[in-house]
């Protein structure tokens, strides 16, 4: 009998490199096995380092979400680290990280994908909500535990600053070179605007109704501004609803229903 070798099978990294701007950012791209000519595209975004899961660790596990997306509904998936993240270069600013949404749409745009969707959990889902405002081509969006505004960075930046050079978002002590300029860009990215601006495109709202970071009417807020939007609370759960295998669930069922319905779309008198 021959001996069994037990196989250890490494979880997948950011191994994927892309542009955005002058900067190399770092993703995971996740192909599924029989991709096919009008195969979708998501591009997944991360949240806001925390004490504890600092810049470094930010979206490690979301490069297993990007394999199951592809394994499970067939659309090619880039979970992305905004700049100042992981190893990707740069250091945060808001617009910054909206840039890097754009660049990532871009790229996955680039790879012959046609239509491509935004996941966001948290800060990565305001920022989903911008990007679609203001691109036409990304399809939909599905916002997780996502904030309505960035109202209360906006009302003490310094304290900002102080925290992102804690969590290791900003490493460059020289960054950044105004405070009251980087400031600015708290109060024009605005979430609820482009919400607003996508009301003719699918949006999906995941939130945990014990959420402590993000209160549930910031969910509601979202809702109620794209006009259609779908919500989903999920009971008891917290802010980190990429953990939540109910949250991960819903998210996938929904991804694989917007197929359906963009293929019923391109049917010849549809």
């Amino acid at each position: 009998m021959e001996e069994q070798v037990d196989v250890e099978v490494s979880a997948p990294t950011m191994d994927h490199g892309f542009p955005s701007g002058g900067l190399r950012l770092r993703g995971h791209l996740a192909e599924p096995a029989e991709a096919v000519a009008d195969t979708p595209g998501v591009v997944v975004c991360h949240g806001f380092p925390t004490r504890g899961r600092e810049a470094p660790q930010s979206g490690l596990s979301f490069p297993e979400l990007a394999e199951r997306i592809a394994h499970e509904v067939g659309w090619v998936a880039l979970s992305m680290n905004f700049r100042g993240c992981g190893r990707s270069e740069g250091q945060f600013s808001l617009t910054g990280w909206l840039d890097d949404v754009h660049a990532g749409v871009e790229h996955v745009q680039s790879l012959g994908v046609r239509d491509v969707w935004l996941c966001g959990f948290g800060t990565g889902g305001s920022l989903a909500l911008c990007e679609a405002g203001r691109n036409p081509e990304v399809r939909g969006v599905a916002a997780l535990a996502t904030p309505a505004d960035f109202d209360d960075w906006a009302k003490h930046p310094r304290r900002l600053v102080l925290h992102a050079r804690e969590v290791g978002v900003i490493t460059d002590q020289r960054f950044p070179p105004s405070v009251d300029r980087w400031a600015q860009e708290l109060r024009l990215v605005r979430p609820l605007d482009g919400a607003a601006r996508l009301s003719a495109r699918p949006l999906l709202v995941i939130h945990g109704d014990s959420d402590d970071l993000t209160p549930l009417s910031d969910a509601e807020a979202i809702v109620e501004a794209h006009g259609s939007a779908e919500l989903r609370v999920v009971g008891g759960a917290g802010h980190e609803l990429r953990h939540d295998p109910r949250a991960v669930a819903v998210l996938l069922g929904w991804l694989a229903r917007q197929r359906l319905v963009g293929s019923l779309d391109d049917e010849p008198g549809a």
